[in-house]
């Protein structure tokens, strides 16, 4: 490594300087506004560092890191959500009995580890990337000691997420052994020259890590407890820029050794985003509980991008990407929306306790309807343009049965994204009145994000020519 190497790697060592500095202020002044403002300050300088180091891109830094276009968006996009999710947690943290400060330097972390899988171009990189995210999330799921099921979530995913982890490095062992490589680009090569061996089940294994850590149909048990269990702004992390970061790793990996020419794997991830969709949206129909409905929800979504995922092409890797966008922007909302109705008796729960938000609390309601509305693909949102890219995506690429399966799913969620808006515009009954609900006034940092996230929602489906153009050419060195 060279010194040339050192600047295209500033968003990534920036992110870890402000790790250190972090646990630094921690040890010697404990204050939460200031850790909170440290926090955002550097996720935010971290974002913008990726402007800077752009030109320099693609560069290849060791075997280990790789510096392009596609890396560069995605820790943007990875940095802007865990911003986000900082300006939701400040006032849910004052609330919590539990010291505030620690949680910054794991949510840090989480973007970190993050970063580090998206420009993983080794298994190696990749591995690490993953337990420094893994590790976070361990603790963050659980940081609401005093909540019943923040221990038990958090419990869960560690012993699920262990036991994927095995999965995914006994997968990449048979690869190794079977190829002698851990770089993605080598591997492609003796994949391609037609050599199958042990990279086939080599390859199985990797699915079924990668299928827990997107909690895709059969490995996504774990998905709804821990929704519920986790506090409000993690579970928006864990379903924003856990999942975007692996999703986009894998979609490097298997463009890479170009998944198109094997058919029994085209075959198994067909099958996997079929059931993923109709399992993740048949579920949620029986769900009374708001986080568990938009558990099984994200299930539905990751599938729906499944369908992009096996779309060849360029415009398959620019659905992928704006249908990410689309998801971090809406479900960070909708998780936004909880968080900001949080109070120190605890999260709203129940569908009931959403019933007359509208008229009691319009402003809320108005925001949350409208993420509702851009998960179901409604026009004019950011979620409608996202799902007509991965159509035009799976269209182009005659894939019928993903895109048949995807409109009759995306029907079946229409009608679970309705029911909670009727019940939010039902009329406030004397039972209904006293939800629990704390009241919304004073929320400066919630609502400054519940602000950008709505008017992202809203311009994304309007005007998403420029998005689209920005992954276009941040996209036209992909590989």
């Amino acid at each position: 490594m060279t010194i040339a190497d050192l600047f295209p790697l500033l968003p990534i060592m920036l992110i870890s300087t402000v790790v250190v500095l972090t646990l630094f202020a921690i040890a010697f002044y404990r204050n939460h506004f200031l850790t909170a403002v440290l926090t955002s300050i550097g996720l935010l300088g971290a974002c913008v560092s990726t402007i800077a180091v752009y030109p320099f891109a693609p560069r290849q830094v060791t075997r280990l890191i790789i510096i392009d276009g596609y890396s560069i968006f995605y820790m943007a996009l990875i940095f802007g959500a865990d911003f986000v999710v900082t300006l939701l947690s400040y006032r849910y943290l004052e609330l919590l009995e539990e010291n505030p400060e620690e949680y910054y330097v794991l949510l840090l972390l989480g973007a970190l580890g993050s970063a580090v899988i998206v420009a993983s171009s080794h298994f190696a990189s990749f591995f690490l990337g993953l337990e420094i995210l893994s590790v976070s999330l361990y603790a963050l799921i659980a940081y609401n000691r005093n909540g019943p099921l923040g221990i038990e979530a958090g419990v869960k995913y560690l012993v699920l997420a262990a036991t994927s982890d095995a999965f995914l490095l006994f997968g990449i062992a048979l690869i190794y052994a079977d190829t002698g490589f851990l770089d993605f680009a080598q591997i492609a090569q003796v994949a391609g020259s037609g050599h199958a061996g042990l990279i086939i089940p080599g390859t199985g294994l990797l699915i079924v890590g990668l299928g827990f850590k997107l909690s895709l149909v059969p490995f996504h048990m774990w998905t709804p407890d821990v929704y519920e269990g986790a506090p409000a702004p993690i579970t928006g992390f864990l379903a924003s820029v856990s999942k975007g970061a692996v999703f986009a790793l894998m979609l490097r990996y298997f463009t890479r050794v170009d998944i198109h020419t094997n058919n029994s794997l085209v075959l198994v991830f067909t099958v996997i985003a079929v059931a993923s969709m109709f399992g993740g949206n048949l579920l949620a129909l029986m769900q009374n509980h708001v986080k568990r409905l938009l558990a099984y929800s994200s299930i539905a979504h990751f599938g729906y991008l499944l369908t992009a995922f096996l779309a060849s092409g360029s415009l398959a890797v620019t659905a992928t990407s704006y249908y990410l966008v689309a998801y971090f922007v809406t479900i960070l909302g909708a998780f936004g929306v909880i968080t900001s109705l949080s109070s120190a008796g605890g999260e709203p729960d129940l569908l009931a306790s959403y019933r007359g938000l509208f008229w009691t609390r319009p402003l809320l309601g108005g925001v949350f309807a409208a993420m509702l509305l851009s998960l179901a693909g409604i026009p004019l949102t950011a979620g409608f343009v996202g799902k007509f890219y991965v159509l035009a995506a799976g269209i182009g690429s005659h894939l019928w049965l993903l895109v048949i399966s995807l409109i009759m799913s995306s029907v079946i969620g229409l009608f679970y994204y309705l029911r909670i808006i009727s019940v939010m515009f039902s009329k406030v009954t004397e039972d209904s009145k006293d939800t629990g609900l704390s009241d919304v006034s004073g929320l400066a940092a919630a609502g400054l994000a519940l602000t950008m996230l709505t008017l992202l929602l809203v311009w994304l489906g309007v005007y998403p020519s420029t998005l689209i153009e920005l992954i276009q050419k941040m996209m036209s060195s992909f590989a």
